[in-house]
This record gives C-alpha cells, structure tokens and sequence, in this order.
C-alpha cells in the first residue's frame, strides 16, 4: 500500500521567504529610485552661481539629509533685480520627501517671479503666501527674503516663520536679528509681513541659516544661534572670508544631532574705503 507524503512544512516556509524577501527588495528599489530622483530634483533647483557686487560677498552651504530614505525641502537662492538690487531668500518645506522637494521649487520659483511684480520683502512674502495657497496643497514653507542695496549697504529682511538670521561687525559687536517676523507661508491666506532694516556700513557679515544648522536632538534652537553668532563674531573681527564662515557654520550643524537638511548663506561686506 502506497503512502501519501505530507507537505514539507520546512519547504514551505522557505517559498513563502523566499517571496517576501523579493518583495522587500523591489520595495527598497522603488524607495532607491525615488530618493534619488527627490535628490535630483533639489539640486537641480538651487542656483549654481552668486550675484557678484563690490563691497559684497556671497556664500552658501548646504548638507542634505543623510540619515534613511528622507530628503527634505531647504533652499537658498540670490539673484539680480532690474534694478541692481539682490534678492536673497533661504527657506524650509514642511516634509521629508519628494512633494517637499518639488514644493521647494514652487516656493523658490514663486518668489523669483513674483520679485518682478514687487521686490519689498513684506509685499512679496504676502503675495507668495497667497500664491502656494492657491495651489491647493497642504505643505507650508518657512522662509527669510532680504533685498539688499549695493550702493546704500542697507538690507531689508522679512521673515516668515522662519529662524531668525545673525549679525557681526567687524569692530567686535554681533548679536541676533530682532525683527518680528510673520506666519509660515501657506497656512493663513491675507498675513501680513513687516519688514526689519539693517544697514551694512561698517564691514563684517550676515548669515541666514535654516534650521537643520541650529536645532535638533543635540542641541536647542537658542545654543544653535549662538554657536552662530560665536562663529560669526570670530569671522568678522579677523576677516574671515564669507566662503569660511560658511563652512565653519555648516560644520558647527554637525553638532546638533539632526536628520535634516542644513543650509547658510552668508552675506560678507567690506567697510567702505576712506580717503587718505
């Protein structure tokens, strides 16, 4: 009498891993694939080159999230205004993914084209506040926009719910930037942004940061800021080239711990030269 073999439980298992494991794979693949092109899509949104001025030194770093499948929506940007002005704006999407980067280039778009319409930071912060909510989505961004006078040194901030920006002069003082500010950009429609002026007359620098450099698990957002200010004191007394300072502030951002992108912008000015 023949007798019947009973399943191989061992045998099985091994199928139904085997199954789960190639899932698991193309799940990490499409993970791969789509991290990379978030990565793309973020580098291939910021500027490559710095408006060049007299008197005026622009810099920036920027260090992407590394930690994981996440990649987040920070971004600087500078550029030329008709009227011989910069525009410099620094900012941070809400989100770790690929709509945050894509959302990253609205913004950052928004606010290149809307300067044409207006470059006074408040008004221009209003009417991309007003634009993202247009759109519809539920992303929201924090942001600075400085529009700088080459002529005057005088630098015009408005700041929306974003990390205020630091300051140093070359003649030993430094602090941090004491304007209002507004609400993140896409949350409340008709806000209002009021604007702070700085004049840059005596030499030293401005550093805008976002906030991956001064917050995370290591250290709180006032110790960020005034590891900053610290760096940026010391750059302004020796002078420091801006391209430095940069670096040093985004090598400082190693010490908070955190699993964001990071970025700065430094605007570096020369005092203005006296006669013999």
């Amino acid at each position: 009498m023949s007798r019947i073999r009973p399943t191989d439980d061992g045998d099985e298992l091994l199928v139904r891993l085997g199954t789960l494991t190639a899932q698991a794979r193309e799940r990490a693949e499409l993970q791969r694939s789509l991290l990379q092109l978030a990565v793309a899509l973020q580098r291939g949104m910021l500027p490559g080159d710095m408006p060049v001025t007299p008197r005026f030194h622009l810099a920036v770093k920027y260090s992407p999230a590394n930690h994981g499948l996440n990649v987040g929506g920070d971004w600087y940007d500078a550029f030329t205004m008709p009227d011989g002005r910069i525009g410099l704006s620094i900012g941070d999407v809400q989100g770790h993914n690929i709509e945050a980067a894509a959302f990253m280039g609205q913004v950052r778009v928004g606010l290149r084209a809307l300067a044409s319409v207006t470059s006074e930071p408040g008004e221009l912060l209003a009417l991309t506040n007003d634009l993202l909510l247009s759109l519809g989505t539920e992303l929201f961004a924090t942001c600075t926009f400085v529009r700088l006078d080459p002529a005057t040194g005088v630098l015009e901030s408005a700041r929306a719910g974003h990390i205020p920006s630091v300051w140093a002069t070359a003649d030993g003082r430094c602090g941090i930037a004491d304007d209002e500010g507004g609400p993140p950009l896409g949350i409340v429609a008709g806000q209002r942004y009021p604007v702070t002026e700085h004049r840059l007359t005596t030499g030293g620098v401005f550093v805008l940061v976002t906030d991956g450099v001064v917050e995370g698990p290591s250290m709180s957002v006032d110790e960020g800021l005034d590891q900053v200010m610290r760096l940026a004191g010391i750059a302004a007394v020796a002078g420091m080239e801006a391209g430095s300072l940069a670096a040093a502030v985004i090598k400082g951002a190693e010490r908070v711990g955190h699993e964001d992108d990071a970025a700065v912008l430094v605007v570096g000015h020369d005092a203005p030269e006296t006669g013999p």
